[in-house]
C-alpha cells in the first residue's frame, strides 16, 4: 500500500476522492433514515410498554438499505442514473427529474465533504494502517454532527461503535494502527465523558435546566479514545469557541431565539477532527500566540 502511494500518488488520491463521494452518498441515508428509524422504534417500545396497540403501517419497514430512496416531494423512486454523486445533482441543475422540485443542497455538499474530508486524511497521514481507521473516524463524525443539527440528538449506534472501535485499535498502537496507546485511550475516554458529565451535573444545580444530553457525553468519549486525554482540553476550547461565535451570530441575525437550545455535538465533530488532522499545528500555534513557545 505504502509503495502504490509512493509511486502512484495522483491515482491514490483520486481514488479515495471517488470513494469518498459514494461515502458521502450513503451518509446522506444515514442523516435522513437512521433518526428516522430511530423514533419508529421508540413509538413501539413506548407503546409495548404502556400496553397500547402498536400502529401498524402499510409501508415497507425503513433501514438503511430498504425502501428504495424516493424524491422527497412527489415519492418517485430515484433511478440509479439520477443517484450519481455531485453529478447527477449537477446534470439534473438540482431538480427531481419527474416533478421538477427542487433537490436539498444537503446532499452534494455531504458527498463534496466526505470527499473532502477523506482527501485531507489521506495527505495528512498517507498510505498508513491508520489511514482506514481515520477515514471511518471521519465519516461517523461528520453523519453524527449532521443529525445533531437536525434533530439535536446523537444516536447511540455512531458514537458507542466509534468509541469501541477506538478503544479496540488502540491495541495495536505499537504497529502503527492507532495514534494512542489502549492505556491513553482508556483514560481519554473515560475523561471525555466525564468531564462533560460533571460540567452537565453543575449546570443543572446551579440552574435547574439540563444544559446538554448524554449523547455530547459520550461523543467527547469517542474524541479521547481516539486521539488520548491530552486531546481533550483543545477540543473542548475549540468547541466552545466555534459554538459561542456561531451561536451569538445566530442570535444576532434573528435565526436563533434566545433561550432555545443549540447542538454542541457539531462543534464537538469539527473541533475533534482539526485535532486528529491538525492537532500539533494548532496547538503550536497557540503557544507561539500566547508567547509560551
Amino acid at each position: 500500500m505504502q509503495a502504490l502511494f509512493a509511486e502512484h500518488p495522483l491515482f491514490c488520491f483520486a481514488a479515495v476522492g471517488l470513494f469518498g463521494l459514494i461515502v458521502g452518498s450513503f451518509l446522506n441515508v444515514v442523516i435522513l433514515r437512521l433518526p428516522r428509524m430511530m423514533q419508529a422504534e421508540w413509538r413501539a417500545s413506548a407503546a409495548e410498554i404502556l400496553g397500547q396497540p402498536v400502529a401498524v403501517s402499510t409501508r415497507p419497514r425503513m433501514s438503511l438499505s430498504q425502501p428504495r430512496s424516493t424524491c422527497g416531494h412527489c415519492r418517485t423512486p430515484i433511478k440509479a442514473r439520477h443517484n450519481i454523486p455531485v453529478l447527477s445533482f449537477l446534470l439534473l441543475r438540482g431538480r427531481c427529474a419527474n416533478c421538477n422540485h427542487p433537490i436539498s443542497l444537503q446532499y452534494p455538499a455531504i458527498e463534496l465533504f466526505s470527499a473532502v474530508l477523506a482527501l485531507v486524511v489521506l495527505a495528512t497521514f498517507g498510505a498508513l494502517p491508520f489511514t482506514l481507521f481515520a477515514l471511518v473516524f471521519t465519516w461517523t463524525l461528520l453523519a453524527a454532527a449532521m443529525i445533531d443539527w437536525h434533530t439535536q440528538f446523537l444516536p447511540d449506534a455512531l458514537s458507542l461503535p466509534l468509541l469501541w472501535l477506538g478503544l479496540l485499535i488502540s491495541l495495536g498502537h505499537d504497529a502503527g494502527y492507532a495514534l494512542v496507546d489502549p492505556a491513553t485511550a482508556i483514560i481519554g475516554a473515560a475523561a471525555g465523558y466525564l468531564i462533560l458529565w460533571f460540567v452537565f451535573q453543575a449546570f443543572r444545580l446551579v440552574t435547574g435546566k439540563e444544559g446538554m444530553g448524554y449523547g455530547d457525553f459520550k461523543l467527547l468519549a469517542v474524541i479521547g479514545a481516539w486521539l488520548g486525554w491530552q486531546a481533550l482540553p483543545m477540543v473542548l476550547l475549540m468547541a466552545s469557541l466555534a459554538g459561542a461565535i456561531v451561536g451569538g451570530a445566530l442570535m444576532a441575525t434573528g435565526t436563533l431565539e434566545r433561550g432555545k437550545p443549540m447542538p454542541f455535538g457539531p462543534w464537538l465533530a469539527i473541533a475533534g477532527w482539526l485535532a486528529l488532522v491538525a492537532g500539533d499545528t494548532i496547538s503550536g500555534a497557540y503557544l507561539s500566540l500566547a508567547g509560551l513557545r
